[in-house]
């Protein structure tokens, strides 16, 4: 509750030489502690006044997508690109990740080189030719910006971009400013340590799954730790997060990918993701993607739902499209704090195509060999987890060097 000077005066006459006023004053003033600490967050995009002056006077060039936007007082947000323009920032050229400038690629569908048609401004793909700007994409740029909405989950690509990105500004010695966003799935740490042997662009470090780190936390680490070609480290500058409860589950006002538009696909992405590796379809082709998984090959007795996967926006060609597909509905699931292993190894554990089940993508999701090979020997969810256990628990002393918050 908020108290106006006018309120807490008329208040003083009611109860002035009374023991009750000095308790009324305490809280009184908690209340109005309380209420200036539960402000609204503010990403590093928000705080222009935090990194504008650094980008006057040079050539800039942006890594953003649908996600990098600032708020506004009248339509609601403004993206980046907009906003710095119009505070004659001379960007010229814009890097784009996995999905496009507008997000509305499918998963691994090659993006193409293209112009704006806002700001005719060069877009520069990231997921096509080559992932990590050249030499010549870099020609006369004197300082980068990254911003984007990451989900705190390792086979989520857009890390990797961040990591190409930092390794070229080391390497053409280019300033990045990183403008940190809050990490929806950053209230736990769980999953297998990806292993070297198995770096992918789906999983470049050696961290779990789920890492609980925001972003700019994340270009700290990857610093830190030298995991930049020939150990070169990128000239960062963090904009932090205010406002930033860790603690509090906040909903993202806008879709990081094609087919995570809801607070519960985020939360049920990494634990559906694996599907991905496998012949089940992880709603890919419906209204819920990762709220829904089914197979053919499922037992429909034991799966009693089911769905026929479409083309949609985000899904051109679903897995399993046409078919009737026997499965789960998620939809009304409770929040997740953790990997839910069982769903993965009771649709392998009760599929009529056990020897096709695996395809070899499992692999890079996981990281490791191990996991596909613990649910074909029949090992339950927690005798899988204890086997992660050590690993996760030296990763979580690793990443409180690098916490912000």
């Amino acid at each position: 509750m908020k108290y106006s000077k006018f309120n807490l005066f008329a208040l003083f006459f009611r109860f002035k030489n009374t023991v009750l006023f000095s308790l009324f004053l305490i809280l009184a003033c908690q209340a109005q502690d309380k209420s200036s600490n539960e402000q609204k967050l503010l990403t590093g995009a928000d705080q222009t006044e935090k990194y504008v002056n650094d980008l006057r006077q040079k050539n800039i060039a942006i890594v953003a997508n649908q996600t990098s936007v600032i708020k506004n007082n009248r339509d609601g947000y403004t993206h980046l690109v907009d906003s710095l323009l119009s505070l004659n920032i001379n960007i010229k050229k814009v890097f784009a990740p996995e999905h496009g400038f507008r997000g509305q690629a499918d998963a691994g569908e090659k993006v193409d080189d293209a112009i704006d048609a806002k700001t005719g401004l060069s877009i520069i793909s990231l997921y096509a030719s080559h992932k990590k700007p050249t030499e010549t994409d870099l020609k006369g740029i004197d300082m980068l910006v990254f911003d984007i909405q990451d989900v705190g989950v390792r086979f989520y690509t857009y890390i990797s971009t961040l990591h190409y990105v930092m390794e070229a500004c080391a390497e053409q010695d280019i300033p990045l400013i990183v403008l940190d966003r809050p990490n929806p799935n950053r209230h736990y740490v769980d999953g297998p340590v990806l292993e070297k042997a198995h770096q992918s662009f789906v999983g470049m470090h050696p961290v779990p799954i789920v890492y609980g780190l925001t972003i700019g936390e994340y270009a700290q680490m990857i610093n830190g730790e030298q995991w930049l070609k020939n150990q070169v480290k990128c000239e960062l500058k963090i904009v932090p997060l205010k406002n930033y409860d860790t603690k509090k589950n906040y909903k993202l006002p806008i879709k990081p990918s094609p087919n995570l538009h809801s607070t519960l696909s985020i939360n049920l992405y990494p634990s559906l993701c694996f599907f991905e590796g496998t012949n089940v379809n992880a709603g890919r082709g419906t209204s819920t993607p990762f709220q829904v998984f089914g197979s053919p090959f499922l037992d429909r007795e034991k799966y009693d739902f089911q769905y026929v996967p479409e083309p949609n926006l985000g899904s051109k060609y679903p897995k399993h499209q046409g078919k009737i597909c026997y499965g789960m509905d998620l939809t009304s699931h409770q929040f997740l704090s953790e990997i839910h292993l069982v769903w993965l190894i009771e649709a392998y554990q009760n599929t009529s195509n056990q020897d096709d089940f695996f395809n070899s993508f499992f692999t890079k999701l996981a990281g490791t060999t191990q996991l596909q090979n613990q649910i074909e020997k029949g090992m339950s969810s927690i005798e899988i987890k204890a086997t992660w256990q050590k690993d996760i628990d030296d990763f979580k002393k690793l990443k409180k060097q690098y916490h912000l918050y």
